[in-house]
């Protein structure tokens, strides 16, 4: 197995971006392929994208033959397509997945529909790895936590019936831990949701270093907090050990980021682990030796590439090179140190 593949994520360019106020709006599909394919260090330049299926990037109900014009279009920028993530959420495509059945069946649409577009990218030759992103699509914790237990049952039956949809395609989920979706808010219960699926042949964990940074921190699930915001080093990496080995058999897609201990967003995708530049003096992050607790052994978990995650950002920051090449030093790092097999 070769080195790790270095991917770039497409939907900086569309999350938390719209006409809503306070909002930016969205970066073309064309634009945020000519920034990335425009990085390069040392030599070295990104291997290929991950792809958020949905407009102004996609129509997920686009033809075989615009898909294929899509895909064309990526490989023409010198990229691979990686890990997709479907339209889970309201307003997309799908809804809750702890929601009523109505509800439910849009979910599961979505992971239909996204799995029709991984396999056109497939037979294509443009798709060479990677997997398929959801998560509970349920925003924030207040309703979940009116019945617990019997919500994370409803999520689990839901993804159980999303990952057997994966695996007729021959596809595998990936469930994003961020604290803003319902029941996958903090690690212990995020756990519980992937140990009640049981099928990690098909659904299993996309580890995000931001999100996950506030896992540590209990955010949004105080009694599952492992430091407190004082904390020291001496405290902090045993707590991120804990953490990472708890999820990381897991994990099988990962998000290289920075993160400054803060809760950021925009519009309806709000108070989640906020991206900072890979650089940022705020940043509470030691990139590289945080990677290696989630990317030891990543081959036996089928990794094959790591992707940047810059979500909402602001325009000006997508805008700028320096962004794109320092992100791609921070990877290269990443990679060098834990990437190598």
């Amino acid at each position: 197995m070769s080195a790790l593949k270095l991917h770039n994520a497409m939907w900086p360019g569309l999350v938390g971006k719209g006409d809503e106020e306070g909002q930016e709006p969205a970066i073309s599909l064309e634009r945020m392929l000519d920034l990335t394919a425009a990085a390069e260090v040392d030599g070295q330049k990104y291997d290929g994208i991950d792809y958020f299926l949905f407009l102004p990037h996609t129509n997920p109900e686009a033809s075989d033959e615009e898909l294929k014009e899509i895909a064309d279009l990526i490989q023409g920028k010198g990229f691979d397509i990686g890990s997709l993530v479907a339209p889970v959420w309201p307003g997309t495509v799908g809804d809750s997945a702890m929601g009523t059945e109505e509800q439910r069946e849009k979910f599961l649409n979505a992971v239909k529909m996204a799995c029709r577009i991984a396999k056109i990218f497939n037979e294509h030759g443009a798709r060479k790895r990677g997997v398929i992103r959801i998560d509970s699509a349920e925003f924030g914790v207040e309703k979940w936590r009116e019945d617990a237990a019997a919500n994370t049952t409803i999520i689990v039956n839901t993804f159980k019936e999303a990952a057997t949809i994966a695996a007729d395609h021959g596809e595998r989920l990936a469930a994003e831990g961020e604290i803003c979706w319902a029941g996958m808010h903090s690690w212990k219960d995020m756990l519980d949701i992937l140990e009640g699926v049981g099928m990690p042949e098909a659904l299993g964990f996309q580890a995000d270093l931001a999100h996950t940074y506030l896992y540590t921190l209990g955010y949004n699930a105080p009694e599952h907090a492992l430091v407190q915001e004082d904390y020291s080093d001496e405290e902090f990496w045993p707590a991120y050990g804990k953490m990472t080995d708890a999820l990381r058999p897991w994990t099988i897609d990962f998000h290289v980021a920075q993160n400054d201990g803060e809760v950021h967003g925009a519009g309806s995708h709000d108070k989640t682990g906020k991206h900072c530049p890979a650089d940022d003096p705020n940043g509470k992050l030691d990139i590289t030796r945080c990677a290696g607790y989630w990317l030891k052994d990543y081959a036996e978990r089928g990794i094959e590439h790591i992707c940047w995650d810059g979500c909402m950002f602001p325009n000006a920051t997508l805008e700028n090179a320096d962004t794109w090449n320092t992100i791609l030093k921070a990877m290269i790092d990443v990679r060098d140190a834990h990437g190598q097999n």
